[in-house]
């Protein structure tokens, strides 16, 4: 519900219209607590999926580079957000999109990075950047491909890329990777504390209104973070030196880690463009409905998707990851009803201030596996939920059955089994093996080829098996 004290109705739908400074602020960081896990997650991941994360053999020594990480992704989290919303030239849709590290990626990244440590990052972020270029490129003919990404395609992708994290939430709930063959692995213990983050963030999420229910992620996170000092699970060894050698200010390094520019990299960031792109599309659609009441125009889609292959790409050149639109910031708009690009802006000031502060990044490196756990088991659950809400505009006949069947079982059965194509040359295989690039290929491949208007047996609605004549549609 829009506060009307903050402006007139159509002050509040005007995105250049900027509210009083001291509500101005507490909404932009609001706007930033409604992503801030879910922006630094990413890069915790893959540094633990690289081998110097939590509990990595590198010990202190992962330390500084995992901290680097942590701190690129708030920072140009920042700096994309103000693409988006002050704009520079055709970049930037001048709207309220909140920018981040984008999850779609990371079922790219873990493959190209496991176990490899910071010898794989050079070709990492040489697909980073390569394949934010390409982002750049959709922006001139997103509207014209929008056509081969139908919801069937859209909601399969979204949902396969929270099939692929899942397996991590659980695994980090447990007591993370390198733990798997110790003995407090998936002990009552971790679970305990994960299973006290879900619990606050589902608490805060029903039960609680304003800047708490936004923020229930990150305050069930501290939660569990106190709730894991009582245990002795959260260590500070290593960390202390790190802390106190750390500059107060610290500024990105270019290139800190090389760049390289291989295959596999370069064809999986540069595919996973096209869903990140239709992703923004949704997402400045959603916002300009949700905060003004009318449809994007061209001009801000195209400069959406601009901003996001832009921001992409220079994160990588300073050891970033992707970027795109923030989906949660569609709905806290849509409640706030203040539209104002300005608040964003505030919002991004203050992603850029803790990108630059190294001791920021340190201090979230101190949070147990296990908490984080707690935390993407609930984000990672709503991943996979949203890809199933954009099935549900799917006209489920037969044939968008076959086109999600074949998809989901190749996509996913690579993912579970990626021994079954150990025997391709390596970089096909690091492709194949995500399971989300041969399943959305698979589905877009289908979806243009195979007609729309088959017999009659065969397009007609089903609710039960593949041999079932119902008429109703299928439900979940």
């Amino acid at each position: 519900m829009s506060d009307n004290s903050l402006g007139t109705a159509e002050q509040l739908r005007d995105p250049n219209f900027t509210p009083p400074l001291h509500k101005a602020i507490p909404l932009g960081i609001q706007h930033v607590l409604a992503m801030f896990v879910s922006n630094v997650t990413p890069a915790i991941i893959i540094s633990g999926a690289a081998g110097f994360g939590f509990g990595s053999d590198a010990g202190a020594q992962g330390f500084p580079d995992m901290t680097y990480l942590i701190q690129m992704s708030m920072l140009f989290a920042g700096i994309a957000t103000l693409f988006q919303t002050i704009g520079m030239g055709p970049v930037g849709a001048r709207l309220p999109i909140v920018q981040g590290t984008s999850f779609a990626f990371i079922p790219i990244m873990i493959p190209l990075v496991a176990g490899k440590g910071v010898e794989a990052m050079p070709a990492l972020f040489g697909g980073v950047l390569v394949g934010g270029l390409f982002h750049a490129i959709i922006g001139t003919f997103i509207g014209k491909i929008r056509f081969a990404l139908p919801p069937l395609v859209t909601g399969l992708i979204v949902t396969m890329i929270g099939l692929a994290l899942v397996k991590v939430g659980i695994q980090y709930a447990a007591g993370g990777v390198p733990a798997i063959n110790k003995p407090e692995y998936g002990s009552l213990l971790n679970w305990s504390v994960a299973l006290v983050v879900v619990l606050v963030t589902l608490g805060l999420k029903f039960f609680a209104r304003g800047m708490m229910a936004v923020s229930a992620v990150v305050i069930g996170i501290i939660v569990g973070y106190f709730y894991s000092m009582i245990f002795g699970l959260v260590t500070f060894d290593g960390i202390a030196t790190s802390w106190s050698r750390a500059a107060p200010i610290a500024m990105p390094v270019p290139f800190k880690y090389g760049l390289e520019f291989g295959f596999a990299a370069i064809v999986g960031f540069c595919l996973m463009a096209f869903v990140s792109a239709v992703e923004t599309v949704g997402d400045v659609s959603g916002i300009t409905r949700g905060g003004a009441g009318r449809e994007a125009t061209d001009a801000e889609i195209t400069g959406a998707t601009y901003a996001d292959g832009v921001g992409s790409a220079v994160a990588g050149i300073f050891g970033g990851f992707p970027n795109t639109s923030f989906s949660q910031n569609v709905g806290l708009i849509a409640m706030t009803g203040v539209m104002s690009r300005h608040v964003v802006t505030i919002g991004a000031i203050f992603l850029i201030i803790c990108g630059l502060v190294p001791k920021v990044g340190a201090l979230i490196r101190t949070i147990p596996i296990e908490v984080l756990g707690g935390g993407v088991i609930v984000m990672f659950g709503m991943v996979v939920a949203a890809g199933i809400s954009m099935l549900s505009d799917v006209n489920w006949n037969r044939r968008n059955m076959v086109i999600f069947a074949i998809a989901l079982s190749v996509g996913l059965g690579l993912q579970l089994e990626p021994k079954a194509v150990q025997y391709l040359p390596d970089t096909l295989r690091i492709l194949m093996t995500s399971g989300l690039l041969p399943a959305a290929v698979i589905a877009i491949v289908l979806n243009l080829v195979l007609p729309e208007e088959l017999s009659n047996e065969s397009t007609e609605e089903v609710s039960g098996g593949m041999s079932g004549h119902g008429s109703g549609k299928l439900s979940g």
